[in-house]
């Protein structure tokens, strides 16, 4: 029993970071239905597990989870996404974003995602800016690049790169097209007027005017003689149909809004459904990936396939993955909190942008292997950023080197003790040393202090010590047999290498020390032991600023 109970604690806390009591109990009793009817005592002996577990150092952490997490965590690296419906021919995918900010997380969803299918088929991925909207989500100048050096840092570089906004005159010809075939007209409703129409399933007065003539008020639209909101261009579809919003759409709008990409060039723009639809067909796109709830398009796009005699893409619609820790973080409203000064920047390490992950030292390659192994499913996803942090755990804990800073440290005096230089291993699995002067004053972090006083602990790879009142302790020996092995070993840090550091972090900042050993470490990801996995982003001789990565 205890086995199963310390087996499934490891799991636990090797994709979460600290095992999840209730999590672990579900587990079991999964395992072992008959082990319900003892429920209570079974989470008390968790609960102790759990403890026992936090209580051990990291090289023995380590040895349990090469023991009971290894070869499970080979297992899911092998998980693929699911075969593509109707492959005829090369596959196209296209991931078509706004960029009205740089790529969050839900971007590299539909990056990751549509890259790979791409990939599998040995097809083609296009990146598409859907940029046709000036105002209401203005894109941002530098927002394209940022999407072009993400794509590329996610191992997702586009075979081909299109910008919606420089090809407005080609969305002009075909709704020229559409309007010469009596399936587009020009429409001087005012909004809630042709509402009302629309809701009681009626034409508006405008709908049955002759091609001639709209072509006429198109033109006009064209050169500027109508107001914003006086004439927009409508597909007609069925306005009898059962669901209002696919009721003659809007397809062309006028924005008298200057456009951060083609200037003024442009007044009359496409909506997103018409541009999408010319594009994909365009593009020869083969397979859409949509979100379910924007199912309405292709309703409203395959009338245009219709009148032009085209074949529609392949849709899979997939639920919506939503992460605990961000909410409902849109990029207008964490654009407008960084305005109000919220946040430093879009690379902030409290947001879910790419920036703010790459920052914070997250490898491409588990936010692939995150992502694909969520799958493309119907049903709406929610998960905790814990379940990154394991994917990245699986890469970083391999490579980072192992350092000591000491949060909110006190300054203790060690009496009795002879000064000597301590090797303490970089890495539990590498052969590289670095070095400690083993001084009578150290740093220990206040809770230590506090937990211990009174007790003989351990100094990691240095030391055994009594802690005593007034920051005192006593010399005990060096042996690490006469430390209880595992719950008393605490980091430590001698004064002579102690540097200022600060840890920028996701629910809060941390001020403390760090050893002079990290400075070589600038724009790598360390672990900060007993703390959490940091990329050191600056480092002198006298401060170093690190980002916290996760647990």
């Amino acid at each position: 029993m205890k086995e199963l109970i310390v087996k499934h604690v490891v799991r636990n806390a090797a994709k979460y970071g600290k095992a999840n009591e209730k999590a672990v109990i579900g587990k079991i009793i999964a395992e072992n239905p008959e082990l319900r009817s003892k429920a209570k005592e079974l989470l008390e002996e968790i609960r102790k597990t759990i403890e026992w577990f936090e209580s051990l150092s990291e090289e023995e952490k380590e040895e349990l989870f090469r023991k009971y997490v290894e070869e499970k965590e080979e297992r899911v690296e092998e998980r693929k996404l699911p075969p593509l419906e109707n492959v005829k021919g090369k596959v196209v995918m296209r991931f078509a974003p706004n960029p009205n900010g740089p790529p969050t997380l839900g971007s590299a969803r539909g990056i990751v995602i549509n890259h790979e299918y791409a990939k599998m088929y040995k097809g083609k991925f296009i990146l598409r800016f859907d940029d046709t909207d000036p105002r209401t989500k203005r894109p941002m100048i530098e927002a394209y690049d940022w999407y072009l050096e993400d794509c590329e840092w996610l191992g997702a570089k586009p075979d081909e790169v299109v910008y919606a906004s420089k090809r407005i005159p080609i969305y002009y010809e075909y709704a020229e097209k559409l309007i010469e075939m009596g399936k587009a007209y020009v429409c001087f409703c005012e909004r809630e007027e042709f509402k009302k129409y629309k809701d009681a399933g009626e034409e508006c007065p405008h709908r049955n005017t002759p091609a001639e003539d709209n072509l006429e008020f198109w033109r006009k639209m064209l050169e500027g003689e109508y107001k914003e909101g006086e004439a927009v261009l409508r597909i007609k579809t069925d306005m009898k149909h059962k669901d209002p919003a696919v009721r003659d759409w809007v397809a062309f709008r006028i924005i008298y809004e200057s456009h951060p990409l083609v200037g003024d060039a442009y007044f009359v723009y496409p909506t997103l459904d018409f541009e999408s639809a010319i594009e994909d067909h365009l593009l020869g796109v083969t397979h859409i990936l949509r979100g379910k709830d924007l199912a309405d398009s292709e309703k409203r796009q395959r009338y245009i396939y219709e009148y032009f005699g085209w074949e529609y893409p392949v849709v899979k619609l997939w639920g919506r993955v939503s992460i605990h820790e961000f909410g409902k973080l849109s990029t207008s409203s964490i654009k407008k909190a960084i305005e109000e000064g919220k946040f430093t920047g879009w690379d902030d390490p409290r947001l879910p942008t790419l920036k703010a992950l790459r920052r914070r030292g997250f490898e491409p390659e588990a936010i692939r292997n995150f992502f694909i192994s969520l799958g493309v499913g119907e049903n709406d996803v929610s998960v905790s950023m814990k379940n990154l942090y394991a994917e990245n755990r699986k890469i970083v804990d391999k490579k980072a080197n192992r350092y000591f800073f000491v949060w909110d440290p006190v300054e203790i005096e060690i009496e009795g003790l002879e000064e000597r230089e301590v090797e303490v291993p970089l890495h539990p699995n590498k052969k590289d040393k670095r070095v400690l002067k083993g001084e009578r004053r150290v740093y220990l972090t206040r809770d230590d202090f506090e937990r211990f006083k009174g007790k003989e602990v351990r100094l990691k790879d240095f030391c055994n010590i009594l802690l005593r009142e007034n920051f005192k302790a006593e010399f005990v020996s060096f042996e690490l047999k006469e430390a209880k092995k595992g719950r008393n070993i605490i980091h430590w840090l001698p004064k002579s290498q102690a540097l200022k550091c600060r840890v920028l972090g996701v629910e809060r900042d941390y001020e403390g020390l760090v050893e002079d050993n990290v400075v070589k470490e600038v724009d790598k990801v360390v672990q900060f032991e007993r703390f959490a996995f940091c990329r050191i982003e600056k480092a002198s001789e006298e401060s170093v600023l690190a980002i916290y990565t996760h647990p």
